[in-house]
């Protein structure tokens, strides 16, 4: 059976988009949120991403002509005010990405909606915007989740991949991420005996990401590269997201967009395309007639 093409537009054969979560020191915040710990060693790892990293990647990002998705969890544009409206002024999108980076599977629905509603009043006080994107720490969600995004006026969710080009579900745009494009599993190294492996060198992950993004330009793919300033804010990492990325945008038969600009040609072209369920029903009733 031939299975229905995505499309893109003007004719173009796949999509791009440099995303980027800006943790910094939120989920350090989250994971000690019962009492901070006298040790430095994480929280200043971390602290590079605000202090040089991000700055560093915006340089990068000036240099390759490209606008990226920034997810910023509200606690951070607390800590860092001069944070969000410095994206704004270079032109980028700027996502809700949580409060304290709250662990879908260590909240409850409340507590998302509270820190839903702190972050979108933080990023409106410093900005006068309001974001029409939610990136969900470590990628989970749940169907009263999205719901809660819905009813907020947000018009995308960018934390699941179940097609690896747009798609609707539980009634908002979703534009997915994918594990094997995300930096942190590759380079995040913290030290102290938790890491089970060293951090690849940035040139074997540019071979990797080159190779998903050719072979993914057949399938018409959106090609989604998340990062954290915190980690490919180094040296290296930096001038490998140059080369990949200055690559790809001498490509003209990819689009290159932010995730708000590729959720609204979703609603544009696709609407009525790609509308995924949860099916959690469906599952339900199949796990009951097993038994």
């Amino acid at each position: 059976m031939d299975r229905p093409r995505y499309i893109w537009p003007d004719g173009k054969r796949s999509a791009a988009c440099f995303s980027v979560d800006v943790d910094a020191e939120a989920p350090y915040l989250w994971a000690n949120r019962a009492g901070l710990l006298p040790y430095l060693g994480q929280l200043e790892q971390r602290r590079f991403g605000p202090r040089e990293g991000i700055w560093r990647i915006l340089d990068m990002l000036d240099r390759v002509d490209v606008k990226g998705s920034f997810y910023v969890p509200s606690v951070v544009a607390e800590l860092h005010p001069d944070l969000l409206p410095a994206l704004c002024e270079r032109g980028h999108e700027i996502g809700l990405h949580g409060h304290l980076h709250e662990l879908v599977s260590e909240t409850t629905d409340a507590r998302f909606e509270a820190a839903l509603d702190r972050s979108l009043q933080v990023f409106h006080a410093q900005t006068g915007i309001v974001p029409s994107g939610f990136r969900s720490p470590a990628w989970e969600m749940t169907p009263a989740m999205l719901a809660a995004l819905k009813d907020r006026g947000l018009r995308y969710d960018s934390s699941l991949m179940g097609y690896d080009h747009p798609y609707q579900i539980c009634g908002l745009v979703q534009v997915p991420v994918q594990w094997q494009i995300d930096d942190a599993i590759y380079f995040k190294f913290q030290g102290g005996g938790a890491d089970r492996w060293p951090p690849e060198p940035a040139r074997a992950v540019e071979a990797g990401w080159r190779d998903e993004f050719q072979a993914g330009r057949a399938f018409g793919q959106l090609f989604m590269i998340t990062v954290h300033p915190w980690i490919s804010g180094r040296a290296q990492r930096v001038a490998m997201l140059e080369r990949l990325l200055a690559d790809i945008v001498a490509y003209d038969d990819v689009w290159f967009a932010t995730a708000a600009e590729i959720a609204a040609w979703h609603l544009s072209a696709n609407e009525d395309r790609f509308v995924a369920e949860p099916g959690l029903e469906h599952l339900t009733a199949a796990l009951e007639g097993g038994t």
